[in-house]
């Protein structure tokens, strides 16, 4: 049964964002497939910061989600790949979504506008590094029309990496 999406917005993340992806991510369940629990402070204020950086240059980037109380729901967005492994070179899309929103068709509705933000940005494919077992992400995955292209292994942990693609 398909069901309307839920209307959320997108924004450039501001300072105060920060402090709401801490607190958002600091849940063990949202952190499960992201090492297991928040990062310190200091790392969501480089990141969002960073991300302003990627707006202005590239016109796009891991945008903070709204919701229609004006609350804030996590992110979801584009970045270039930041790793020295996997999809090097390549624009990936990632989301991550505070517990209490799972379920509503947030983050699809929030990838789906990524994805024609990108595209205006004259961007021509995107990836997104999915780990297995996150039946959530792939799902999402699988609803923006992405499919498996390759299978990278994380050098850290030897674990593999599921790479889904799909051509704008």
């Amino acid at each position: 049964m398909n069901r309307a999406l839920p209307d959320v917005r997108l924004r450039v993340p501001t300072d105060e964002d920060a402090f709401a992806w801490h607190r958002i991510f600091a849940d063990p369940e949202v952190m499960e497939f992201h090492g297991g629990k928040a990062a310190e402070l200091s790392v969501y204020e480089e990141l969002t910061a960073r991300q302003r950086r990627h707006d202005a240059e590239l016109g796009f980037c891991l945008w903070t989600m709204v919701g229609p109380e004006d609350e804030v729901l996590g992110f979801t967005g584009a970045q270039p790949w930041p790793r020295a492994w996997g999809p090097e070179g390549e624009i990936e899309i990632g989301w991550r979504l505070g517990r209490a929103h799972w379920g509503k068709g947030y983050v699809t509705a929030a990838a789906l506008t990524t994805l024609e933000r990108v595209r205006a940005a004259g961007v021509s494919d995107v990836v997104a590094m999915v780990r297995p077992g996150n039946e959530r992400s792939i799902a999402v995955t699988r609803r923006v029309g992405m499919e498996l292209a390759e299978v990278f292994t994380r050098p850290t942990t030897g674990e593999p990496a599921h790479c889904y693609r799909l051509a704008l």
